[in-house]
């Protein structure tokens, strides 16, 4: 009986809440902005920083052909 009371108890406070919302004012509410149905600017591709990759690979422990080699992590 005890579990009834509890369910009652939580459907009321559900209910109480569902008629709070009913009687919401919406009619001077905006509407939803959704940022994905507007076009973005986009900046200017441009170089900031030059090509450095002499440099890093000339510090690196092992490359081969431009390419930087890691060793293997999975097997």
């Amino acid at each position: 009986e005890k579990t009834i009371t509890d369910v009652t108890e939580r459907l009321s406070s559900v209910l109480d809440l569902v008629a709070q919302l009913q009687s919401a004012d919406t009619v001077s509410a905006q509407g939803i902005f959704r940022p994905f149905q507007v076009a973005q600017r986009l900046r200017a591709d441009e170089v900031t920083e030059g090509n450095h990759r002499d440099e890093f690979q000339a510090i690196a422990p092992a490359t081969d052909n431009g390419l930087f080699i890691v060793p293997k992590m999975i097997d």
